[in-house]
């Protein structure tokens, strides 16, 4: 038989949980959250960080649910002002906002800077979506409407649950992560009616070839998957990539403008 005080013979419910014997903690929930005094490496176990992360999610939707239609833009954090990739970034916020899109980026300088500073300038809505990195960099001037992120898949959730097309300029690791990330939702069916624009041919003639060469005759991919996105240099040409794949129109969810009225013929024997 087991002894009278075996340390099995300790139970705690905690909330939903059953603790017993040694697993059972020193204080109780209540006491760790009033007594400010007490240990705090509490508030870095799985249970807090899951609050965290539905915080994040909470705040992220409420704070875009009436963004409207959306266009998120990618590329590098190194891309400097003044250069041909920042100056077409520019361009392409400001055509995007023109054409009725939110412009979301990563809020950060370089290419994302670009593209709300060009949202920004064609009094379009500028949203930047920051992440809590080693070494901060905060959100650009630009952005006006900003949240920070402490966890990367929520950001991306919150990216591709408000956005209507990708835009992805010359970048790195990152871009790189946006853009695969967007296929493969794009190929698995998770998000439809989805257009990837890759931005600046010769940046991303490497990788289109390596696509077709290897994946793509190896059998890796099918025959439709490199028709997933589509390669632009001009940024009147993204912009209207991502209209004609939305119903020629504009903006996903509007109604395409009403067409004009045919010329009016006149009664036949008269001039």
């Amino acid at each position: 038989m087991m002894p009278e005080h075996s340390e099995h013979s300790e139970l705690r419910h905690q909330g939903p949980a059953t603790l017993r014997g040694k697993h059972i903690p020193k204080t109780t929930t209540d006491q760790r959250l009033l007594d400010r005094r007490g240990p705090s490496d509490w508030v870095h176990t799985d249970p807090w960080r899951v609050l965290r992360i539905q915080a994040e999610f909470v705040e992220g939707f409420g704070l875009l649910a009436e963004l409207g239609p959306a266009v998120s833009v990618f590329g590098s954090a190194r891309t400097l002002p003044g250069t041909a990739e920042y100056e077409r970034a520019e361009r392409i916020g400001a055509g995007l906002a023109s054409a009725g899109y939110a412009v979301i980026t990563g809020g950060g300088p370089g290419i994302m800077e670009a593209a709300n500073k060009g949202a920004l300038n064609a009094s379009g809505v500028s949203v930047g979506l920051g992440i809590e990195l080693p070494h901060e960099q905060g959100l650009n001037e630009y952005v006006e409407i900003g949240l920070e992120f402490r966890y990367f898949f929520v950001r991306k959730t919150v990216f591709v649950k408000y956005s209507q097309a990708f835009v992805v300029l010359p970048g790195g690791f990152g871009t790189l992560d946006e853009l695969f990330e967007a296929l493969n939702l794009v190929q698995t069916g998770k998000i439809t009616k989805f257009p990837i624009v890759l931005v600046g041919s010769d940046y991303w003639s490497g990788l289109i070839s390596w696509i077709h060469g290897t994946l793509l005759d190896q059998g890796k991919i099918s025959a439709a998957d490199p028709q997933l996105f589509r390669i632009a240099d001009d940024p009147a040409e993204v912009v209207k990539i991502i209209r004609a794949a939305h119903g020629r129109s504009g903006p996903k969810g509007q109604a395409p403008p009403a067409s004009p009225a045919p010329p009016a013929q006149a009664p036949a024997g008269q001039a």
